[in-house]
């Protein structure tokens, strides 16, 4: 299915019924009557709740009230503020926004997976989006590259609306787009050669010459340059991986998107993928956006972090600054601690 297909098939009233896969959801559930009282007994024990806690406010009042209109995953009836611990504080990062995210709303039925998001992603660094499972990672770069449309709010690419764009605009759009995504998304009836020329292929005039070098050139910048007839069945995870992410740069993207890039490697690969990504952004420049839960790759490759769960920035901003934060969820989370706010589901 094409990535227009896809949006043609999400261009619904917000609020539609339409499902959510794991990846999105995560072990986040409904009803977790438990989680109240994790909240309120940490909040308790260190003494610092955000001023405003208990008043929660609608970000898209027109979409209804939370527990009576729509749940949040992992967020119980009894919970009258989700976001005590969002200051949705961001830090300087000293660019220009490539990316900006406003008051973005998503619900799918009953499940508002994002609860209006506020981001800004800088241009030529890279950032990292960061949060448990199912707290909309994979929901916002759909968003980015408009699969799906928001309920309410925006998505901005360079100034430019992309829930306003039209058909031809979006397919213009897209072209500044370099994914990767989890398992390379490799087409499994063409060779390496073949799955990283086909972007030039479909999208440019470009002569056969001309394709064979760019590919040449990213394969051999991603390691690959003796792999080019090998079949996705013969590669490993990270072989797989790597010419993927070949294929995301042979149309020369302003922005590179990569979707849990270190899913399934071991921490070798793991650190020798992080490692390529940071060589190719330094050549290369740009935005690139590495969607991940996983704080080795982030202490090794982001400039930029933005902290996410249940559907908002918590934090956002340089990462050294962040790993530093003294909020109580940034915190946990980015040190990997069992004491704080977030408690086993």
């Amino acid at each position: 299915m094409s990535m227009d297909d896809e949006r043609g098939r999400n261009e619904e009233r917000p609020g539609a019924d339409q499902p959510v896969g794991d990846e999105e959801l995560g072990d986040e559930r409904l009803g977790d009557e438990e989680l109240a009282t994790d909240y309120d007994r940490f909040a308790d024990e260190v003494g610092t709740r955000n001023e405003d806690d208990g008043a929660y406010e609608e970000p898209a009042p027109e979409l209804g009230d939370l527990h009576r209109d729509y749940s949040i995953p992992g967020v119980s009836s009894a919970e009258s503020n989700p976001y005590r611990w969002h200051t949705g504080k961001k830090r300087d990062h000293g660019g220009e926004d490539a990316i900006e995210i406003i008051d973005l709303v998503k619900q799918f039925g009953r499940a508002r997976i994002l609860n209006g998001l506020n981001l800004g992603l800088p241009n030529d660094q890279i950032s990292m989006v960061l949060g448990p499972s199912g707290t909309g990672k994979s929901v916002l770069i759909k968003h980015i590259v408009g699969l799906l449309y928001p309920d309410s709010g925006d998505v901005l690419v360079h100034g430019e609306s992309v829930p306003a764009m039209s058909d031809d605009e979006l397919f213009e759009m897209r072209k500044k787009f370099g994914l990767l995504f989890q398992d390379g998304a490799l087409f499994g009836s063409m060779n390496v050669f073949d799955n990283t020329a086909f972007p030039l292929r479909q999208h440019t005039d470009k002569s056969e010459d001309e394709v064979g070098e760019i590919v040449n050139r990213r394969l051999r910048e991603v390691g690959l340059a003796e792999a080019t007839d090998k079949m996705p069945n013969e590669l490993s995870g990270g072989m797989r991986k790597r010419a993927g992410f070949a294929r995301a740069l042979v149309l020369d993207p302003a922005i590179v998107m990569f979707d849990e890039p270190d899913s399934g490697l071991d921490p070798v690969r793991t650190a020798l993928l992080c490692e390529l990504i940071r060589e190719v952004h330094d050549e290369n420049g740009g935005c690139y956006l590495v969607i991940s839960h996983d704080l080795g790759t982030a202490r090794r490759i982001a400039d930029f972090l933005a902290v996410l769960w249940k559907g908002r920035i918590v934090e956002s901003g340089p990462a050294e600054e962040l790993f530093e934060s003294e909020n109580e969820f940034v915190s946990q989370f980015l040190n990997a601690q069992t004491e704080g706010p977030l408690a086993m589901d």
